[in-house]
């Protein structure tokens, strides 16, 4: 179930997580209505992993399907695969229940296309304290094998929205009173001179095009560079910009 896996996926609100890491966050979500295990399967070695992190009051609270190496080899994304494999099901988020959430800090992302971004970036959203991340139409697929693997079970602590235009998110900004800021090479103020905001939406764009147009009124940042390079790559941008938002600005003086 990789990128050809995404239809499915999409039908039936269904995804592959593995290894000990991702499906040991799964096991204990942090937040409402976040991706269930619907079954887990393991082999002989992946159990004992399993068994050495969690307890048997989460493992019991599963299906649990033990498999050999040769099946697990096959339904696993990765070649070299753990022995830990769950399928998992989810409700889509929308902007009304990540409303119901009262956030404060939100991450958006516009038509982000690498999986491995993808997955970084959710993973430090979570890190850094955020209340959601947001993908706007056209961007990866967030269940897909490879994003759920770079999220490192952040996928389970932060809710993840899919599918909004940048219409819906200026009106869903203004109703809830956010900041927005849209971060781009050419931006005419510093990150450096920001100041903290009480509800804040970051903007990234994407990976080789930048940000399309936007309104006047989003204030366009830039994260200054001392050396020679023409750019940042998305994801780094956004740990700079989540860091000093969600972590210099939220600890007090």
């Amino acid at each position: 179930m990789g990128s050809r896996g995404k239809k499915f996926r999409q039908a039936d609100k269904v995804f592959i997580a593995d290894g000990l890491q991702t499906v040991r966050e799964a096991l204990s979500p942090k937040f409402p209505q976040a991706p269930r295990i619907e079954k887990l399967y393991v082999t002989q070695a992946g159990l004992a992993r399993l068994e050495a992190e969690v307890t048997d009051e989460l493992l019991d609270a599963v299906d649990l399907f033990p498999v050999s190496d040769e099946v697990m080899a096959a339904m696993a994304d990765t070649e070299s695969p753990q022995g830990i494999l769950a399928l998992c099901a989810y409700t889509e988020f929308t902007l009304y229940k990540i409303g119901q959430l009262a956030p404060k800090r939100i991450a958006y992302f516009w038509e982000i296309q690498d999986p491995g971004n993808s997955g970084t970036v959710i993973r430090t959203a979570d890190a850094c304290g955020f209340d959601a991340v947001i993908f706007s139409p056209r961007s990866v697929d967030t269940y897909s094998p490879k994003t759920v693997r770079a999220t490192v079970g952040s996928l389970w602590h932060i809710p993840v929205v899919e599918g909004i235009e940048l219409t819906e998110l200026f009106e869903f900004a203004t109703q809830g009173g956010f900041t927005t800021t849209a971060f781009a090479g050419d931006g005419s103020r510093s990150i450096l001179d920001l100041e903290a905001s009480a509800k804040t939406i970051l903007i990234f764009g994407n990976e080789a095009r930048g940000l399309p147009e936007l309104p006047e009124s989003v204030e366009r940042v830039n994260i200054p560079m001392l050396g020679h390079s023409e750019s940042l790559n998305v994801a780094s941008a956004a740990a700079i910009a989540m860091f000093n938002c969600g972590i210099i600005q939220a600890t007090p003086k």
